[in-house]
């Protein structure tokens, strides 16, 4: 058997998400887009959604899960309360599941975001929760990067 296909760079990843929104045409179609990728999240326990979980500065309630992956990466896990948060939580752990602590904190979310368009189209708070929800990753990452 072949050994497993090494992950994607976070560039490439970031390159595929780019092309995806790139093919739908207006925001509402991009909106229904990232909606649809929520879906697919798998569900977190009663127990999981604790209060050491919860992600601070959503107007949603978010849940994040940090666990230990493969070799020296994390994997992450969310879930909130409202279905766009959803499916931006599912871009996070596309772009950040899987990596090591390094690659969590070498990459520029900001950047990312804007190159995808999500800057421009999301409000404020939501934005606001976006970023709470990149400290967090951050934030366990570099606990474990020390």
């Amino acid at each position: 058997m072949p050994p497993p296909a090494p992950p994607r760079s976070l560039d490439a990843e970031l390159s595929e998400l780019a092309g995806e929104f790139e093919v739908l045409g207006d925001w509402e179609e991009r909106y229904r887009y990232v909606i649809d990728l929520g879906r697919d999240l798998a569900p977190l326990t009663d127990a999981e959604r604790s209060d050491a979980n919860k992600v601070r500065g959503c107007a949603s309630q978010v849940w994040l899960v940090t666990e230990p992956g493969d070799g020296a990466t994390l994997v992450f896990r969310g879930d909130s309360d409202a279905h766009i948060v959803r499916g931006l939580i599912a871009i996070l752990l596309r772009l950040y599941s899987g990596r090591t602590p390094a690659e969590i904190l070498g990459f520029d979310a900001p950047a990312a975001f804007a190159s995808l368009g999500l800057s421009g189209a999301l409000s404020q708070q939501r934005s606001n929760g976006l970023a709470s929800m990149v400290a967090r990753i951050r934030a366990d990452a570099g606990r474990v990067a020390v």
